[in-house]
């Protein structure tokens, strides 16, 4: 069944340290192109979920945000730590302007302790192992969901198609059986035209015949009908089949759009004519929904 490559899925768990959440927006794209968004400080992971994301996902414009949110554990909430290069900083500099402005007061420890950020948050160590382990399945989750809401969408795509190739087909059958009428009627006006040119001289009907039959082969439209109705069948396999076809689709639909055009180009016929721009309306509404599947 083919999938939309549109879709999104938002999937959460809970840490020990804190909480892990994996969005996956995925947006039509001719190729796979994966973005991951993830906090600095878990930033050796990137590469596993880029990793893991292509290895389940074919195509699209898929961007992963991971938000991991710390402060579950109240035992290292409010924890702070020392910043000592900027202490030592703030040190030196002070000294240097009590040295370069003959000061006599001497730098004091509550002098430092009231400067900024000589205190920051207490740096947690991080097992990135155990990271990665719960990254992978909420991650895994949230994929198992995005495929879910593209195979939905693609189930509509799908009920699309059969609904606009049926016309496509009930349009080329009224061309095929307007092709001899076509050609009866041009040998009725064209012989018409010469009984009322030549007047009484007798019409040679083998003369006539040959001109029917020359008007027929330029205007033969047999080949492409049947090219067209081969690459029919080739889109409704594609359309039972598996995996990405989306780009397959495409450059079936430009064949078969080649082909209506011949069609049209080579008879002159309204009737013809008017079923030729109805299958071209329907190709292009086709192509249009093409670019959404994976």
């Amino acid at each position: 069944m083919i999938r939309s490559m549109t879709g999104y899925s938002r999937t959460e768990s809970v840490l020990e340290s804190g909480k892990l959440i994996v969005e996956i927006k995925a947006l039509n794209h001719r190729y796979l192109d994966i973005f991951v968004h993830i906090p600095n400080k878990f930033f050796s992971v990137e590469g596993k979920i880029k990793k893991k994301t292509g290895e389940r996902l074919i195509r699209g414009k898929i961007d992963v945000n991971v938000q991991i949110v710390e402060g579950l554990n109240l035992e290292d909430k409010g924890k702070l730590q020392l910043n000592l290069p900027l202490i030592h900083s703030y040190h030196s500099l002070l000294t240097q302007m009590r040295k370069e402005l003959g000061l006599k007061d001497e730098v004091s420890l509550n002098m430092i302790a009231g400067l900024k950020d000589a205190f920051v948050p207490a740096e947690i160590e991080v097992d990135m192992e155990a990271v990665w382990r719960e990254t992978e399945k909420t991650l895994d989750a949230s994929i198992d969901a995005l495929i879910e809401m593209r195979e939905k969408e693609g189930d509509a795509i799908y009920r699309d198609f059969l609904s606009r190739l049926d016309i496509i087909r009930d349009c080329l059958n009224s061309v095929k059986s307007r092709v001899p009428q076509v050609i009866s009627e041009y040998k009725k006006r064209l012989s018409a035209r010469l009984k009322e040119l030549l007047k009484e001289v007798e019409l040679d009907e083998q003369r006539l015949c040959q001109e029917v039959a020359i008007m027929t082969e330029k205007s033969d439209i047999t080949e492409e009908i049947v090219r067209f109705e081969s690459h029919i069948g080739q889109f409704c396999e594609m359309l039972e089949g598996s995996g990405a076809v989306g780009r397959k689709m495409d450059f079936l639909l430009q064949e078969m759009n080649r082909e209506v055009n011949t069609i049209g180009s080579k008879s002159s016929d309204v009737e013809i004519a008017r079923k030729v721009i109805e299958i071209k309306d329907e190709l292009s509404k086709l192509r249009e929904q093409a670019s959404n599947v994976e």
